[in-house]
C-alpha cells in the first residue's frame, strides 16, 4: 500500500522516552523508500497543534501534534483510516513553515 500527504493512518508510534510503541493515529507527511514520515494525533484537547474534528473524519475530536514527527518503516503502518481535506493539509504546511522559520512566498 502507498501513503500520501494527508492520509490518516494507524501506526506503531514510538514513545519519545522509552523503547516501546503504541498503535496510534497519525497524519502522513510523505512516504519514501519504504519509510513513512508522520505527525502524531492525540485526543487530548489541551495539547498544542492543529484541531482535527469529527467533521474532518476523526473518530474523536483530536489534535494533530505538529511537534511530534516520526519516521516509521511502512510495515509498522497498520491501515489507512481516511484523508484530511486540502484546507487541513494547508494548515499543516503553514504550521511546519512557521516552526522552521521559513518565510512564506
Amino acid at each position: 500500500m502507498t501513503y500520501e500527504f494527508g492520509d490518516v493512518v494507524l501506526g506503531e508510534i514510538p514513545f519519545a522516552d522509552i523503547d516501546e510503541t503504541k498503535t496510534r493515529p497519525a497524519v502522513v507527511l510523505f512516504e519514501e523508500l519504504g519509510n513513512v514520515t508522520i505527525m502524531g494525533i492525540t485526543s487530548n484537547p489541551h495539547m498544542k497543534g492543529i484541531a482535527l474534528k469529527k467533521s474532518d473524519g476523526a473518530a474523536l475530536d483530536s489534535v494533530i501534534k505538529t511537534n511530534n514527527i516520526y519516521t516509521l518503516s511502512s510495515d509498522r503502518v497498520k491501515k489507512k483510516l481516511f484523508r484530511i481535506s486540502e484546507s487541513k493539509k494547508n494548515e499543516i504546511c503553514m504550521s511546519l513553515m512557521n516552526q522552521m522559520g521559513c518565510s512564506q512566498r
